[in-house]
């Protein structure tokens, strides 16, 4: 997949032929991002079987997700990029740095987005339409997925220690609300 291309304009066979090929994005991050985006859109479509309220909210998750879809791909290619510079080139330190720390945010914000989620979802399944009962849960389950992925993401590269316990929280408030469900 190159670079410039979106996941987000790629046909769902597409998709699923990206993350599944040989390369180094997209990957968990991306899926995760998907996964949350997916939840928000199960969300909104629920909200607005009931009085609607959550809609815009959900609709506003899906649109951060989606985007983080291909921030992550870009954040993770930033980090491989500067671990292969030489290690005399005077560049390298700073470049690390600053590809760890997109490395560490972009999952986090995912994470974030789909604690978010699961809690909006979560409301839903509770106080919304009954009939869509089902597939608010299926948002939280989605989210809660979603969330413990980004923090795996966040574990994996070595972040600050309050993110990794602020990534940690939020998966596992949102695996709460989908044992609750």
């Amino acid at each position: 997949m190159p670079d410039e291309e979106s996941l987000l304009d790629l046909t769902v066979r597409e998709l699923l032929d990206a993350v599944a090929a040989r390369t180094s994005a997209p990957g968990g991050g991306g899926a995760a991002a998907l996964a949350a985006a997916l939840a928000a859109a199960l969300t909104g479509m629920a909200a607005r079987f009931g009085d609607g309220s959550a809609a815009q909210e959900a609709d506003a998750l899906r649109a951060r997700a989606a985007l983080l879809a291909d921030a992550d791909a870009a954040a993770y290619r930033a980090y491989l990029a500067a671990v292969r510079l030489p290690s005399d080139d005077p560049s390298r330190a700073d470049a690390v740095t600053v590809a760890r720390r997109d490395a560490v945010g972009v999952p986090a914000e995912i994470g974030e987005i789909a604690g978010a989620v699961a809690d909006l979802a979560a409301g839903i399944a509770r106080d919304g339409n009954p009939n869509l009962h089902g597939d608010a849960v299926a948002a939280i389950h989605l989210a809660a997925a979603a969330a413990a992925t980004a923090a795996e993401l966040v574990a994996a590269n070595d972040p600050p220690d309050d993110a990794l316990a602020s990534a940690r929280a939020v998966a596992d408030a949102a695996r709460a609300r989908a044992a609750q469900a």
